[in-house]
């Protein structure tokens, strides 16, 4: 299954490779990366902005049906499937879109764990000649087996002193790599410096605040709790409580994010950091022109138009009134004195 996302990670590392080349920085990569991939996913979070607005409205009605078969519980499933799907909603609606960012986040992770593979692209004969080449060094060990092991061979490349135990061994790297090869390495093995951190160091690695990547794992945690309160005060009075699966998803999405950002590289938790305040940012430009309450209004509105559509087209049938009894005259049937 993870595989998946390994050959997501490749897919994605076109995208990030091109930013770096652009930028020579990594941890700047990945902002406009998420921006990118915010820009793509605008039209889902609108269509799931209108799903949210469909699901406040069915409310009311299902608590009226509730009321009307609260003693039935068949009936009363059978009737809000039908009320559902007579208003085009679900009460799963919004669900995958919230999956996203996770999915996109974990093919952002196997970006950073295989960067001389997803990132550069780098041949995967060659990787294995690679890793057969540092292993013959003395006192350097590099386990294929061991998934941060691209990550190993990229400190080797930017510690001047290892890079130059790599030049000098055997025939030198460069009769594995070429020289448009190693320039690359390099490169990017210097890229992930940004503001102080090493976005290769992982959180949990020399233990809780023993290195400042921990920072990165606390302000996932501080943009999650704090976007989501945000944004549930901005909607208040607006939208209902979350039902369904959202509700779930606002409430496990920060504790899961938050223990991911704490055991991988510093890099895939700075993703999470940029696509929470981009997608915060998002949010507030959706409900400014999105507003749940002129979304309700203008269905409402659209939901009455249909009814008269339907009305209209019914045929009018004349209906003669029935004749009336013929109103007697006073007296006319008095008896005679």
């Amino acid at each position: 299954m993870f595989q998946i996302f390994n050959y997501v990670g490749w897919a994605f590392g076109y995208v990030l490779w091109a930013l770096f080349y652009i930028f020579q920085n990594f941890g700047v990569a990945i902002i406009f990366f998420t921006i990118l991939t915010r820009l793509l996913m605008f039209p889902t979070s609108v269509k799931q902005q209108k799903s949210m607005a469909a699901n406040s409205r069915m409310q009311a009605k299902q608590r009226e049906l509730k009321e009307k078969y609260g003693n039935n519980k068949q009936k009363y499933n059978e009737e809000v499937q039908k009320l559902y799907a007579k208003e085009g909603a679900s009460p799963f609606g919004g669900c995958l879109t919230s999956l996203l960012p996770m999915f996109i986040m974990l093919g952002i992770y196997y970006s950073v764990v295989r960067p001389l593979s997803n990132v550069i692209h780098i041949a995967a004969d060659k990787m294995t000649d690679l890793v057969s080449f540092i292993n013959g060094m003395p006192g350097v060990n590099v386990s294929s087996t061991n998934i941060y092991h691209e990550m190993d061979i990229l400190r080797l490349f930017n510690n001047p002193e290892t890079f130059s135990m790599l030049q000098q061994h055997g025939k030198g790297i460069s009769s594995i790599l070429s020289e448009s090869d190693i320039t690359q390495i390099k490169g990017l093995a210097g890229g992930f410096r940004f503001l102080g951190l090493d976005l290769l160091d992982i959180p949990n690695a020399n233990g809780f605040f023993a290195s400042p990547i921990i920072i990165i794992p606390i302000l996932v945690l501080v943009t999650s709790i704090g976007s989501q309160l945000l944004t549930m005060r901005m909607q208040r009075g607006i939208m209902p409580q979350q039902q369904g699966c959202m509700r779930y998803m606002m409430l496990l999405l920060p504790l899961i994010t938050v223990y991911i950002s704490y055991i991988v590289p510093g890099a895939v938790g700075f993703y999470w950091i940029c696509s929470t305040v981009i997608g915060f940012l998002q949010t507030v430009i959706i409900t400014k022109f999105y507003s749940p309450l002129n979304l309700t209004a203008k269905a409402e509105a659209q939901h009455v138009a249909l009814l008269e559509q339907k009305e209209a087209k019914v045929p009018y049938i004349y209906v003669p009134a029935s004749p009336q009894p013929e109103k007697q005259k006073p007296g006319k049937n008095k008896k005679k004195k």
